[in-house]
């Protein structure tokens, strides 16, 4: 997890159980009392808790150890068993060793010298296996190490340190995510090699809001399946600020698509001038997202509505966000996105017939308003605001390349998944950040061909929601036929610890060709500590410290 330069992990001791002091707990005790027998009026039914399933031990034994059943058991309930001699009956001294969640019992009769180790989990070479699974599913997750540390810090639970931790992400867990996303991403490319029409879409994610942006990551998705393709994260380092991330982020994923052989038809974006600007010199088809110019113009309007002697404006503000859709989606060159764009003006003052050859007249049936009062006047405060919105130069230029298909609504859904992988509030080094997006990527693409639930009648279901950004509008869901899938992180377990494991060198290639970014502190130089405590100021006593 560090974005330092990774070295290749040396080869381990044959056997070399060792952790921190702190974590090294040994226990002696010499003269234990044997427990009194059990109550023979003891009847487990009348417990609180009775074993309501029997384990088959046989299947157990035959699953790898990464698939056998795991439970927590008390410290006292293990020295329970190593009390007595099984041999003379006679008391025993007990010592106990722990690493981690690791715990190794040795068992001394004094009596008859009968002797005994225990161990709580396999080793696999110097490894605890228990410790090895724990990093590995706390990683693969997107669960916080801390919080888990935090929990198990109130249970008393054992657990080992967060160094730990880092050792085995950077060593087992993070080699297997880049192996699996780039074997995943390479059987992807290679399908879109063969099609003929390939679309998709762009998009960058900043890792916060602002300027002081540390990572940008680039995501570009087909939007015929809606599956992530490639994934580019950009340090602000590498290009100078946040302003210059997503065209970085482009470049480099188009780059990918042509060193592999696909062939784009167009792409959709959102309007950043300098990706306009490549993408025009590179001569690729490109369409604008029409939820964006929607957002953009829907704000616009929200604030003249405000204005005096506008009021009225807020009747038209749902046709005139839906008519940028209808304006889409039901044209096909740019000249009749243009006429049909233009035309609400003329509609919202009550005139259906338009001067545009390319769309003449409205389509709707001509009917005599009831409610004269509901239109726009030419000359007034409303009508002009609203129309030197729509009649905006760069407006009409970005209206002819409106998407008339695809939109880049499903990066919203996917930049919800990377939140839990990848939370904002939590800073991450390049190479651990890079591996949460490969996670989410693999979480989203198996998730998301999910299809619409049914009732026992065939009617389709959905649920209602009512989104902040409707300020109290509802909307409506699909219900998905099944609850999510995780075989994703069945295969990546499978390669930790039957694969990566066992030769972690060869799997560490993939990430040794990942050029990492130096990062943003090294540019500057290291003060003098006590330098600076010197020169800190209070705030409260405006003393010197």
């Amino acid at each position: 997890m560090s974005s330092a330069h990774i070295k290749r992990p040396p080869k381990r001791p044959r056997v070399e159980l060792e952790e921190e002091d702190d974590e090294k707990t040994l226990m002696d005790t010499s003269s234990i009392v044997a427990p009194e027998e059990q109550d023979s009026t003891f009847d487990p039914a009348e417990t609180d808790t009775t074993l309501t399933e029997t384990a088959d031990m046989s299947a157990q034994a035959s699953c790898p150890i990464h698939k056998i059943r795991k439970y927590i058991v008390y410290e006292n309930c293990i020295m329970e068993l190593f009390e007595v001699c099984p041999v003379c009956k006679q008391s025993c001294s007990v010592r106990s060793q722990r690493i981690g969640t690791f715990v190794r019992v040795e068992q001394l009769c004094h009596n008859c010298k009968y002797s005994r180790k225990w161990s709580s989990q396999p080793v696999q070479g110097s490894t605890p296996a228990g410790n090895l699974h724990i990093s590995a599913a706390v990683y693969l997750c997107g669960a916080s190490f801390y919080k888990l540390e935090k929990i198990c810090t109130i249970m008393n639970l054992q657990l080992f340190k967060y160094d730990t931790f880092r050792r085995q992400s950077r060593l087992y867990v993070e080699p297997a995510i880049v192996y699996k996303w780039m074997h995943w991403q390479n059987e992807t490319l290679h399908r879109l090699s063969e099609r003929e029409r390939v679309i998709v879409g762009g998009d960058m994610r900043a890792d916060s809001p602002g300027h002081s942006v540390k990572f940008g990551s680039y995501t570009l998705m087909d939007l015929q399946t809606n599956t992530v393709v490639d994934i580019q994260l950009v340090q602000s380092n590498e290009v100078g600020g946040r302003y210059h991330m997503e065209k970085e982020g482009l470049q480099r994923s188009l780059a990918l698509l042509e060193a592999r052989g696909v062939t784009l038809e167009c792409i959709v974006t959102d309007r950043h001038p300098q990706i306009q600007k490549f993408l025009r010199e590179r001569n690729i088809n490109q369409f604008y997202d029409v939820w964006r110019i929607e957002k953009g113009i829907g704000r616009q309007l929200e604030n003249i509505c405000k204005l005096k002697d506008c009021e009225k404006l807020r009747e038209w503000l749902r046709s005139i966000k839906n008519h940028i859709y209808w304006t889409a989606a039901s044209s096909i060159t740019g000249p009749e996105r243009v006429a049909k764009w233009s035309s609400i003006l003329n509609h919202v003052r009550d005139i259906h017939t338009h001067e545009d050859p390319n769309f003449p007249a409205c389509l709707h049936p001509q009917k005599r308003s009831r409610d004269g009062n509901k239109w726009l006047v030419a000359g007034t405060q409303a009508f002009y605001k609203l129309e030197k919105v729509m009649t905006n130069k760069r407006i009409l230029k970005d209206v002819t390349k409106l998407s008339p298909h695809h939109q880049t609504s499903p990066f919203d859904s996917f930049h919800s998944v990377i939140l839990r992988f990848a939370p904002k509030n939590v800073v991450f080094p390049f190479l651990g950040m890079l591996c949460r997006l490969y996670l989410a990527a693999l979480h989203y693409n198996e998730n998301v061909g999910r299809a619409q639930a049914t009732s026992s009648t065939g009617r389709p279901l959905f649920k209602v929601n009512f989104p902040k950004a409707r300020k109290g509008q509802c909307t409506v869901k699909q219900v998905k036929t099944r609850p999510l899938t995780f075989r994703y992180l069945d295969d990546l377990q499978d390669l930790i610890f039957e694969h990566v494991f066992v030769d972690p060198a060869s799997y560490m290639d993939e990430v040794l060709k990942i050029a990492i970014p130096p990062d943003l502190c090294v540019e500057y130089e290291w003060p003098d500590k006590e330098e600076v405590i010197s020169t800190m100021v209070s705030r409260f006593n405006q003393q010197l410290v």
